[in-house]
């Protein structure tokens, strides 16, 4: 784990000040006692109707034009090394290699598809890519970027920043300070969007909980306790919209969170560190990677139950990573092990191992079928 380090909260620019004659809900005394009960959303989440799959335009073949062009790519961070390694996934190759800031933990697609992020933790930036020649350009400074999502329409990117506790909402292509929201929960990481974008759920590995966000407003809705000393990470939507899956890497398992109203629905076993959270192509199965054990749990939506599991011969520590356009691969940066693991989907068979550098964390596999990204290493609608 990082060592987590007290740092000021920012304070809101110009547009949060235009609002001052009205306090944004964060500074209220009883933030905190809101926070535990449960506050009507701006807009209410719909319920989903039956036949809805928030993955439809995730089929094999479904890239957007913005991205046809772009020659595949597997874009590496290693954390420890402070690199980004770029494989050729028709090669299985090391294509190459350039230095970034400190602790990079993740590539990041930009919601309008045209720019890959670095998300540089200790760096306090964000390095973008061109996916069209697969090279860095100029960094941006950015406070604590840990992990970035951006909302469903587009008008923000969030910074998980992780340290300060805080989700900060920024211009998504100059990546400016808007607005802050302090959260009251440690160690914010991973989130994903209701079916109707209204809620962003997202998890506290070290406080052990989640936490539903009006990002509209923006205001915490509900906190969702987990269990002291648990660690939930990736967070995913099932495919009908009606649950989120939280991968937790102390408990093993995923917790089942109701869509609608946000209470606990279940808990999943899966396997020892379940970590990272991959919708196949056809958006019938789950793909789970648990980390402590070296495996893959593949997850029926339709059952909620595991169906197949894929092992690392040997062990190793799957991490985050994605499914290839074409559906036939799930690519996984081995975290502990200075590698990365590239299954096939259709036999469960590791196909090959890659070296990278050390530490390697939250890869991008791109391009990947979609019309816009709502962050992580690829989480698209």
């Amino acid at each position: 784990m990082r060592l987590l380090r007290v740092t000021a909260v920012l304070v809101a620019t110009a547009l949060a000040a235009a609002s001052c004659a009205e306090p944004p809900p964060w500074a209220s005394p009883s933030r905190g006692r809101q926070a535990q009960g449960y506050a009507e959303p701006s807009t209410p989440p719909s319920v989903p109707p039956a036949g809805t799959d928030v993955y439809a335009h995730d089929r094999p073949g479904m890239l957007s034009p913005a991205v046809a062009h772009l020659t595949p790519r597997v874009y590496v961070p290693n954390s420890e090394s402070g690199t980004v390694d770029v494989i050729d996934p028709e090669t299985f190759r090391v294509a190459r290699s350039f230095k970034v800031g400190r602790l990079p933990q993740h590539v990041v697609p930009s919601w309008d598809l045209k720019t890959l992020w670095v998300n540089e933790n200790e760096g306090d930036r964000l390095t973008p890519i061109d996916p069209v020649t697969g090279r860095p350009g100029r960094p941006v400074p950015v406070d604590d970027p840990y992990n970035l999502y951006f909302t469903p329409d587009g008008s923000y990117a969030v910074v998980m920043a992780e340290r300060a506790g805080r989700l900060d909402f920024r211009d998504p292509r100059t990546m400016a300070l808007i607005r802050p929201l302090p959260l009251p929960c440690k160690g914010v990481n991973h989130g994903d969007f209701t079916a109707d974008g209204s809620v962003f759920l997202v998890s506290c590995e070290f406080s052990g909980q989640v936490v539903a966000v009006d990002w509209k407003v923006p205001r915490v809705l509900k906190v969702i306790d987990v269990g002291r000393g648990n660690m939930p990470q990736d967070v995913k939507l099932s495919p009908d919209g009606r649950l989120f899956y939280v991968a937790d890497m102390m408990a093993g398992g995923l917790w089942m969170i109701d869509a609608a109203t946000f209470a606990r629905a279940g808990f999943l076993p899966t396997g020892k560190g379940a970590h990272g959270l991959y919708v196949s192509r056809d958006s019938r199965e789950l793909y789970v990677s648990n980390r402590g054990e070296g495996s893959v749990s593949v997850v029926s939506f339709a059952d909620r139950r595991v169906v197949d599991r894929w092992s690392v011969p040997g062990g190793g520590s799957p991490d985050m990573g994605g499914v290839s356009a074409d559906g036939r691969q799930l690519w996984l940066s081995g975290r502990y092990h200075g590698v990365v693991y590239v299954f096939s989907t259709e036999t469960g068979r590791l196909l090959r191992t890659i070296k990278v550098g050390r530490g390697p964390h939250g890869l991008c596999v791109y391009p990947q079928p979609g019309r816009h990204s709502l962050g992580h290493t690829g989480v698209f609608r």
